[in-house]
């Protein structure tokens, strides 16, 4: 027990180092630094969700439709900054595997956890900003909110672990992964409500698990009134054996890389 302990202390503060490293590595120590990673999705979400208010309209499905919009938005780029982001992050930082506490994962974990932690810090920015000017609602079950977050999270960490491992094999992933990303957005759940959808297009939709996610979110934020659709254990249950692939791969992954 004690020996696990100190093993979790360890591995803490190398994550820990190795988010500092990739904060000022990628937005240096100039102007605001690392609040970029929080900014950029929000200035997106911002900009995207004026642009549909200007032409839609103040409302989307019952609700305020900038506040649908950011809702939908911000966790949709999460997912395409982590996947997109994943690629080659073993060639980019192998040489921090000649520390023995730098483990493989480590590497992967950094990246999500700097981009998950800047998305939700942009959410939580902009649903503050826009409440304050009566355009975001308070959220009818923060329960439900956040638990939406953890499946749109651990199904974006189970599909990046599959990408990062597999990029180091072909370079073609590269090339493809920004329109696979890409196609990926209708089936994201974040510009339609399930609900509103016909019976048969809502049940090809909820074979993607974030939608369930999204789903969730949305129900954590509007309440019952848009007709939630979400399963528990399917998002789970899908996500979990693309985890165990993704470290499978990792494993194999580590043992081809040379250490430079």
């Amino acid at each position: 027990m004690p020996s696990l302990r100190k093993g979790w202390t360890i591995q803490t503060r190398v994550i820990g180092a190795l988010m500092l490293r990739e904060l000022t590595t990628r937005f240096g120590r100039e102007n605001i630094g690392f609040l970029w990673i929080m900014v950029e999705p929000l200035l997106f979400a911002l900009l995207v969700g004026f642009l549909w208010r200007a032409l839609k309209g103040p409302e989307e499905y019952g609700v305020n439709i900038v506040a649908f919009v950011v809702s939908g938005y911000i966790p949709l780029v999460l997912f395409r900054s982590c996947v997109q982001r994943g690629v080659n992050i073993f060639t980019a930082n192998g040489s921090l595997l000649y520390h023995r506490q730098v483990k493989i994962l480590d590497l992967v974990l950094v990246r999500f956890l700097i981009e998950l932690i800047g998305h939700m810090m942009a959410y939580l920015f902009v649903g503050l900003s826009l409440f304050a000017f009566g355009m975001f609602p308070a959220p009818y079950d923060l329960s439900y909110l956040l638990l939406g977050w953890f499946y749109y999270a651990f199904f974006t960490l189970s599909v990046t672990m599959i990408v990062a491992p597999l990029s180091e094999f072909s370079e073609v992933l590269e090339k493809i992964i920004p329109v696979i990303t890409y196609i990926t957005i209708p089936f994201s759940g974040a510009f339609y409500l399930v609900g509103s959808l016909y019976p048969a297009a809502a049940t090809v939709v909820l074979y993607a698990p974030l939608v369930h996610g999204m789903e969730m979110m949305r129900y954590g934020i509007f309440g019952p009134s848009i007709n939630p659709q979400f399963d528990y254990v399917y998002p789970i249950a899908f996500s979990l054996p693309l985890l165990a692939i993704g470290l499978l791969l990792c494993r194999v992954v580590r043992r081809r890389l040379v250490i430079e």
